[in-house]
C-alpha cells in the first residue's frame, strides 16, 4: 500500500469506512461502474458550476476504498470523508470567507482569524494541521482516540467564539469570517470533508499546508502531516483538561 494511503487511512481512523464521496469532472456510466465496484451503492450524483460531478457511495468495501484513496493521492479526483456518528479521533475547523465574492482569495482578516485560533488552542499545548483550501483553511486536530461528537463541538464552539472575539477586540470585522465545525451530531450524516492530499477541484491547487513559517511544498506537506500524527497526537487527558478549563469561563 501507498505510504499516503497508509498515513490517511490512520489519521481518519475513526471515520466512516463504507461511506465516501468522491468529487470529480470525470461523468458517464463507465466512471460510474468504476465507482460502483465490488458492490458499493451510488447513493446520488450531482454536478455543480464549472462541470464538477460528486457522487456519494455506500457500502464501500475495503479494496474499494484502499483504491479511491489511491486515486486521491495520486491527484485524479479528491475524496471526502464522513465523520462516525457518535465519536471521532479527528475534528476540524473550516475557516471559510463569509462573503462570496471570491472563491480562491484568502481576505485580510484569515490570516488573523487563523492566528488567533491557533493561540486559544496553543494556550492548551494543542497544535492543529492547518491545510489551504479555496479561500480559507481546515484546521484539524487528532487525538489518540475516539472523544464523543458532542465533547468535540462543544470544545470547537468555545474556541471559535473565542478566535471570533479576540477579532473584534482588535478592531476587525468577525463577521468576515465563518467557522464551521465538524463534526456537528446535527449534520455528521450528510457533511463530509476532503481529506489531506487533494487538489483543489475548481483551482487545481495542491492542498498545501500552512505554518508559522509560511506555506509547504506538496512534499513537505506530506513530511509534516506524518510528523504530526508522531510527534503532535492529542491525548484525551490534554484534550479534556481544555475543555473543563474553556466550559469554566464559557457558559451557555
Amino acid at each position: 500500500m501507498d505510504t499516503r494511503v497508509e498515513l490517511l487511512e490512520a489519521f481518519y481512523q475513526t471515520m466512516r469506512k463504507d461511506k465516501i464521496k468522491i468529487e470529480n469532472k470525470n461523468y458517464g456510466f463507465d466512471f460510474i461502474n468504476q465507482l460502483t465496484a465490488n458492490d458499493a451503492m451510488l447513493d446520488y450524483g450531482q454536478m455543480e458550476n464549472n462541470f464538477i460531478h460528486k457522487y456519494r457511495l455506500l457500502n464501500v468495501s475495503e479494496q474499494l476504498r484502499e483504491r479511491l484513496l489511491q486515486g486521491h493521492v495520486n491527484q485524479e479526483y479528491n475524496v471526502c470523508l464522513y465523520f462516525d456518528e457518535t465519536a471521532n479521533n479527528t475534528l476540524c475547523f473550516n475557516l471559510d470567507n463569509n462573503f462570496k465574492t471570491n472563491n480562491t482569495q484568502l481576505i485580510s482578516e484569515m490570516k488573523l482569524a487563523v492566528d488567533y485560533l491557533q493561540q486559544h488552542l496553543g494556550k492548551y499545548g494543542i497544535e492543529t494541521v492547518c491545510i489551504k483550501s479555496g479561500r480559507g483553511y481546515h484546521q484539524w486536530c487528532h487525538f489518540e482516540r475516539p472523544i464523543a461528537n458532542r465533547l468535540l463541538l462543544n470544545f470547537m464552539i468555545r474556541i471559535a467564539a473565542k478566535t471570533l472575539a479576540s477579532l473584534h477586540y482588535s478592531n476587525h470585522d468577525y463577521h468576515t469570517i465563518k467557522i464551521n465545525m465538524s463534526p456537528n451530531p446535527k449534520f455528521v450524516n450528510v457533511l463530509s470533508l476532503r481529506a489531506f492530499g487533494s487538489r483543489h477541484i475548481k483551482t487545481g491547487n495542491f492542498s498545501h499546508i500552512q505554518t508559522k513559517d509560511g506555506v509547504l511544498n506538496e512534499e513537505d506537506s506530506w513530511k509534516y502531516f506524518s510528523d504530526y500524527m508522531i510527534n503532535k497526537t492529542i491525548s484525551e487527558q490534554q484534550f479534556m483538561l481544555a475543555y473543563d478549563d474553556l466550559a469554566k469561563t464559557i457558559v451557555f
